[in-house]
Order: structure tokens, then sequence, then C-alpha cells
């Protein structure tokens, strides 16, 4: 078989396998397919994988018959755990990736991971990239991802037409880099939240239309695509998941419990994303872990005796 680095990426000739099909990870299939790649999934319960299989995906019975049916694999996953178990497990990913295949992690996961990883795949004469993503369910639908790439150069940019189906990438260096990434754009977003709930919470207590009050705001410096994003759905109380509460408490827990010794991760004093990961991780011992992110506003309505 011929290698399928570096032969460029044509929906004619190019497999592509996808594990993780929830609320991000099917729209994100669901682009590729519409772009005229065939898919081959993978789902611990298969019956998640109709609404893929009614537009033409083929339905794989594990990881690793993925991979020996893919020349690039996909994964959207939950945890840095999972990743290791899909990818590195004696059924995984890379029991059966073909020499010269490509495997892309999607998931927001733990950066030493993604390095090692990467050296296992090369140890297999594949490639590892680590791309996780942001912009939530609505980017996933629209293809509006930001998309943050670590690993070779020459890699990403191969895997650049499969990107471009799903939003923007940017490559951040070695691998790993797409993580570290991925974490300090949380931090930033958990923040945006914070700020975003409290505003809320401050101009409903004030007697001011809170509508009114995010559409004021939102052409100043307190704009923002948080705002934008999830202004609308706090107001209306609407917390369906783009993305889950609970992962942002693993997000800003990679970035907050650094553990000394490994050369790669220098220990950052971050207060304020100590901070929000202690309110996500409220949402989490209140039951609502799997409420989207923008359900942090129920905390400050809950410190404030709000909606009881």
């Amino acid at each position: 078989m011929e290698t399928p680095y570096p032969t460029p990426i044509t929906p004619a000739q190019t497999r592509i396998g996808w594990i993780g099909i929830g609320v991000m990870g099917a729209s994100m299939a669901t682009r590729l397919i519409s772009a005229g790649y065939t898919l081959t999934v993978y789902a611990r319960n298969p019956s998640k994988a109709l609404p893929l299989q009614s537009l033409g995906a083929l339905l794989a019975d594990s990881p690793r018959d993925v991979a020996t049916r893919s020349d690039v694999i996909f994964t959207m996953v939950g945890h840095p755990s999972d990743v290791r178990s899909i990818v590195l497990g004696p059924n995984g990913i890379l029991s059966g990736l073909n020499p010269g295949g490509a495997f892309v992690d999607t998931t927001s996961s733990h950066p030493a991971l993604a390095r090692e990883i990467f050296n296992a795949a090369r140890g297999r004469d594949c490639w590892a990239i680590d791309a996780p993503v942001s912009g939530g369910d609505i980017g996933a639908r629209d293809g509006k991802l930001a998309i943050f790439a670590g690993g070779d150069h020459g890699v990403v940019e191969w895997l650049r037409p499969l990107f471009d189906c799903m939003g923007k990438v940017t490559y951040m260096g070695k691998a790993g880099s797409g993580q570290s990434c991925k974490i300090a754009n949380q931090i930033v977003v958990g923040g945006n939240l914070l700020g975003l709930s409290e505003g809320m919470v401050f101009a409903e207590r004030a007697g001011l239309d809170v509508r009114q009050f995010v559409d004021a705001v939102r052409g100043g410096a307190a704009g923002s695509m948080v705002m934008e994003l999830f202004g609308e759905r706090m107001i209306g109380k609407d917390f369906r998941p783009g993305g889950f509460a609970e992962y942002m408490v693993k997000d800003l827990g990679m970035g907050v419990d650094v553990v000394e010794g490994d050369e790669d991760e220098k220990v950052v004093v971050l207060p304020g994303a100590a901070q929000c990961k202690q309110l996500f991780s409220g949402m989490v011992a209140n039951g609502d872990g799997h409420l989207g992110t923008q359900g942090l506003i129920s905390v400050i309505h809950r410190i404030n005796g709000i909606g009881r």
C-alpha cells in the first residue's frame, strides 16, 4: 500500500476515520461527509452512529478496525484517559494505523500525553497531531472552529484540506503545543464566562433589562465572542451543551494543577483560572456537570439566592 503522507489529500482517495460522535464530533464528521469524504466511524453505543450512517458513513467495531480502514483518523472524546485508551490501548488506533497514516486528536487533552502519542506514532512510522478546537457546537456545525495544531508542520499543512472543512487551523509548534494553546484558550473563555455571568446578575439586581444591557455593551470593550455565542442562551436559561461544564473543570485543571517535574511544563500562578475551576466544580457538585458552560451563571444565581 502506498503510504498516505505526503500523497495529496482528496475526497476521492483519502479514507477518513472518526471516533467520538457527541455534540461536537458528530457535526465535525458531518462536514467532512458533506465535503465528499468517505468516513468510517466507531461508537461504543452503535445507535449513536445511525445519523452519520444515514449520510453514508461506515461503522467499525473497534478503534483498531477504524484505523486499518483509514488514512487519517480523528478523535473527539471526553478525557485524556479516553484518548490514552483509544489510541495506545491493545486494540487502539496505533495498533492498526498503516505506515504513513495520521492520527489527529481534537479532544481537549494533556500536552504531555500528546507528546507521548507523537513519539509512539513515529515509532510505528505514523504521524500524530494534537489539534483541539474552540467554537462550541455552533462553530462545529457551521465549520467555523478555531483549530490549534501541534506536531510536524508539514503534516499539519498536508491535513489542511480536512481542517478547512471544519474551520481555521493555526500551527502552534511542536507536539503538545496545540493542547497548551487550548488550555490557555479555556482560561480566557472561563474568565469571560464568569465576567458575563456576574455582569448579568448585577444588571438584573440593579433593575436593568438584561437583554438591553447586553445589547448596550456588546459594541464596547465588554463585548466578546463569548457574549455573542452564549449571551442570549444565558438570558433565556438555555443551558443545552455545546461543551460540558465538567470538561471545563478538566481543561482548567490542566492549567492550574500542573505537577512540577516535567521539563516541558512550567508551573504558573493563575488565581483567576483557579477560581473559575472552583465555580465550574460547583456546577458539577450541584449535578449540573452535563450542562453547557454558559450554565456558569446558574452558580452565580445560586450564590445570590436567585431562582431557588
